[in-house]
């Protein structure tokens, strides 16, 4: 179905019956188009229910459609040129689809193919979470150990991996298993970090990058990386995974120090991983979150000073100018679930109850709205929010559509933000996020309030984003920067009324 592609400052809605191309490749496609002059909004997606019910909430009228079929969305104003904008979706899935022409053999379908065709001992596994379980099984049956990238995997497929893979003596990163570190090499979302003597076993993807941009700010490099999912400390799960990542990296001779590191974990879970990390003969820090126990900063220090090295004075910037509260909530917009958890358990303590979409207690849970009359704080990297979309490291659109209803809110006070650099990650999240943070104080200051923003940003020198700028652009714009996850939410606090 094709609307005419002749009118200036027209709407126009595609169906392309049995196109496909993955999500990542259609988000830079929807950006390339984005930027032609004239184009007000555009969605080239896949007709999931997810994108479906996105391109309605952009006004557009949505015909018959199938999962298989391809919807180009466009909006032009009214100088725009429509045929212009089509030419530019064209050109763009032209350049992917003479990518692929240049395959010079036709690719492994299957986990098992590939595996066979290689003497790999890691299979990688990125594919829609209901399709994961199968090539993962793929893997270990082979002998070798995965690493599941892929969200949206159920709990009980989970178990049965890390069952297996305990019986065969092998290791499975994941299910969403988003940044690791093996052989030297950065996996999934990884920053660039000095190589050294820390080993991190990490039930948690931004928590592992916060640490590691830490420890390499305090002069502490990382050799290893495993990442086990952010489940894997439930009481379901068991450790599994922790348990064999511990005594792998407990027998890697490079390794000084071990870190495990953590969203909040069951109780019993953390005590036998404790008394498990009294029979090894590396040393071993604990992150894990958690009422009374350390955040992800204390545990830097901690490490830092058992390597023998200064705590340093974490970096900060736009600390000069930072404008008062006004009288209202806190409210967190996180693409990180564990930095999310992190600010909650440190604000909840001056503040009180937060109410969030990954709450502390289930009584404290956020409706489909993710708003409330309280303080607040979102994962936009949940799994419910990523299902058909790209993860807000990579697409910021919800997380900044968000931002906009926070600043015109009466009963925003503070807002806190994190931006996560790295290799995979969007790679200038300064260019959307600081004109958006101007926005959000501009439309406060219309309505006679202050609106200070708050920002962590995890990530290194090194970076392809490259932390200062990054973080200089940021506070330009407005906001008080903080390496510290911790650090930015007690300012956030303090600033939301907490210190008083």
């Amino acid at each position: 179905m094709t609307s005419p592609p002749t009118t200036a400052g027209a709407t126009h809605v595609e169906v392309r019956t049995g196109a496909y191309a993955d999500s990542v490749t259609l988000l830079q496609v929807s950006k390339d188009v984005a930027a032609v002059p004239g184009v007000e909004n555009v969605q080239v997606a896949m007709a999931t229910p997810l994108n479906l019910d996105v391109l309605a909430s952009m006004g557009f009228d949505l015909p018959a459609t199938t999962p298989n079929d391809m919807v180009v969305a466009l909006r032009v104003a009214p100088d725009g040129d429509l045929a212009a904008a089509l030419a530019a979706v064209d050109a763009a899935l032209s350049r992917k689809t003479r990518s692929e022409e240049r395959t010079e053999r036709e690719p492994h379908r299957t986990t098992g193919s590939a595996m066979s065709d290689s003497d790999a001992d890691l299979a990688l596994v990125s594919v829609p979470g209901e399709h994961a379980f199968v090539e993962a099984m793929d893997a270990l049956d082979l002998g070798r150990d995965v690493m599941v990238f892929s969200d949206n995997v159920p709990l009980e497929q989970e178990i049965v991996l890390k069952q297996r893979a305990a019986e065969r003596g092998l290791l499975v990163m994941g299910p969403d298993c988003g940044t690791a570190v093996v052989g030297g090499v950065g996996l999934g979302f990884a920053n660039s970090v000095r190589p050294g003597p820390v080993g991190i076993v990490a039930a948690s993807g931004t928590g592992c990058q916060q640490l590691m941009c830490l420890l390499d700010a305090g002069g502490a490099g990382v050799g290893a990386a495993l990442g086990v999912g952010g489940r894997d400390l439930s009481g379901e799960v068991g450790g599994l995974s922790t348990r064999e990542a511990m005594r792998r990296l407990d027998q890697d001779p490079s390794v000084a120090l071990l870190v495990v590191v953590s969203k909040p974990a069951a109780d019993e879970v953390a005590a036998d991983l404790r008394a498990l990390a009294t029979t090894l003969d590396t040393p071993v820090e604990f992150a894990l979150l958690g009422p009374a126990q350390p955040d992800l900063t204390e545990a830097a220090e901690k490490a830092l000073e058992a390597l023998g090295l200064p705590g340093p004075a974490w970096p900060t910037w736009g600390r000069g100018g930072a404008e008062a509260a006004g009288s209202g909530y806190l409210r967190g917009l996180f693409v990180g679930g564990t930095l999310c958890d992190e600010a909650m358990l440190i604000a909840a303590a001056s503040l009180g109850p937060v109410r969030s979409n990954i709450p502390l207690s289930p009584d404290l849970a956020l409706d489909a709205t993710l708003t409330a009359d309280g303080h607040t704080m979102v994962d936009f990297g949940d799994d419910e929010l990523t299902a058909g979309r790209a993860h807000p490291m990579i697409d910021p659109t919800l997380r900044l559509e968000h931002l906009a209803r926070a600043a015109a809110d009466p009963s925003t006070g503070v807002v806190l933000m994190d931006v996560v650099l790295g290799h995979g990650a969007e790679p200038d999240p300064a260019a959307a996020l600081a004109p958006a943070i101007r926005q959000a104080k501009d439309t406060a200051r219309a309505a006679g309030r202050g609106l200070p923003v708050v920002v962590a940003v995890v990530g290194t020198e090194d970076d392809p984003q490259q932390l200062s700028r990054q973080a200089a652009g940021l506070a330009e714009a407005g906001a008080e920067v903080f390496l510290s996850n911790a650090q930015a939410t007690r300012r956030a606090v303090d600033l939301a009324g907490g210190a008083r």
